[in-house]
């Protein structure tokens, strides 16, 4: 009798167990509330041509369209050097002062020259006065006015060298800028002594509101390369900021050391954040032929080895997919299988919504 009340009451347990729940217990359905609606973002799936890049390592330098060396047409003394490498300097400001034997030799030139068309002057005057009371020849008079002539000349001749080389009534020689600009080359400090035959420029002014970068291209990559090429260009002193420029010219000619070819890029520099002699790395982004199903790259979700996104129809109908990529370059993931053009993915916390639709 014990035996049997007992398997009476295990039984009536096991009937109480499988009693269904209520139906207040059963999950709702999902959807997505106002918040998370202001915080997702969605974007479309668009058809686009596959493009592929090309990352090459380059250096930043002025246009040199834009850069002019200044030499010093006088030897002599530096005496000061106002300026210093980097600094911005407009078109006639001074750079550097010369005490020079030669500017002061111009300066005796000048006088004696003004002293000798005085005197020629003075000849001719007399000559004049001679000729009109018959005591000298027309021959007479046509010499003195050459040697007037002659004595002119010479002073013209002697301050057209003063204005060309900007020089004063000293012996000093004023080095100035030809043009507005960044002084981006200095070879020069006080008291350096400098020859009249000397052959190095002691400034370089450049204009770096418009920059060249040069990069070198690997032979096997020249085939890929063409003239007017988008071109996204990041450096170390400013990594988050992408500069955008174009390809503007391809040396035809390779390196013999390296086997490289180099291209040049413009940029415009209206930040004036590039400097010359930086270094860049050029990304350059090429079309490979045929097109495909795109998406931002930061809609995709890798799970379990495969990858997913969320395609959005309304807030309460959110579908997890899954989706072949093909390859991504920067924020564009190309798809192969997965999605339809026209079809919207959530591109922004979709692991929040990924994580409350699968958990």
């Amino acid at each position: 009798m014990k035996t049997n009340f007992l398997l009476l009451i295990i039984g009536l347990a096991v009937l109480a167990g499988c009693e269904p729940k209520p139906a207040h217990e059963e999950q709702e359905a999902f959807s997505l509330s106002d918040a998370m609606m202001n915080r997702i973002k969605l974007d479309s799936v668009i058809t686009q041509p596959v493009r592929s890049e090309l990352t090459l390592v380059g250096k930043v330098v002025a246009d040199e369209n834009r850069v002019i060396k200044v030499f010093p047409l006088v030897g002599g003394s530096v005496e000061e050097v106002k300026v210093e490498l980097g600094d911005y300097v407009r078109k006639g400001q001074t750079l550097a002062s010369i005490r020079s034997s030669e500017v002061a030799d111009l300066e005796r030139q000048s006088i004696q020259a003004n002293a000798d068309l005085l005197l020629a002057e003075k000849n001719l005057r007399v000559t004049q006065d001679l000729f009109e009371t018959k005591l000298t020849s027309q021959r007479e008079v046509v010499a003195a006015q050459k040697e007037v002539e002659r004595a002119q000349a010479d002073v013209n001749r002697i301050k057209e060298v003063s204005r060309i080389y900007g020089i004063g009534k000293s012996s000093i020689y004023t080095v100035k800028a030809p043009i507005d600009g960044y002084v981006i080359e200095k070879n020069v400090n006080r008291d350096m002594q400098l020859r009249s035959d000397n052959a190095d420029n002691l400034f370089t002014i450049g204009q770096i509101s418009e920059v060249w970068v040069l990069a070198n291209v690997n032979e096997s990559d020249i085939s890929r390369v063409r003239q007017g090429m988008d071109a996204s260009i990041q450096t170390l002193s400013y990594p988050d900021d992408v500069f955008q420029g174009h390809v503007d010219k391809i040396y035809t000619v390779l390196d013999p050391n390296t086997k490289a070819m180099t291209v040049r890029i413009r940029l415009h520099n209206t930040s004036m954040k590039l400097r010359p002699e930086m270094h860049a790395t050029v990304t350059l982004r090429y079309t490979t032929g045929g097109q495909l199903a795109t998406v931002p790259a930061s809609s995709i979700i890798f799970d379990r080895s495969k990858r997913y996104v969320l395609v959005y129809r309304d807030r309460s109908t959110i579908e997890t997919r899954e989706v072949d990529v093909f390859k991504s370059l920067g924020n564009v993931a190309y798809i192969s299988k997965g999605v339809k053009p026209g079809e919207k993915v959530i591109s922004k916390d979709q692991l929040l919504v990924y994580n409350a639709l699968n958990n």
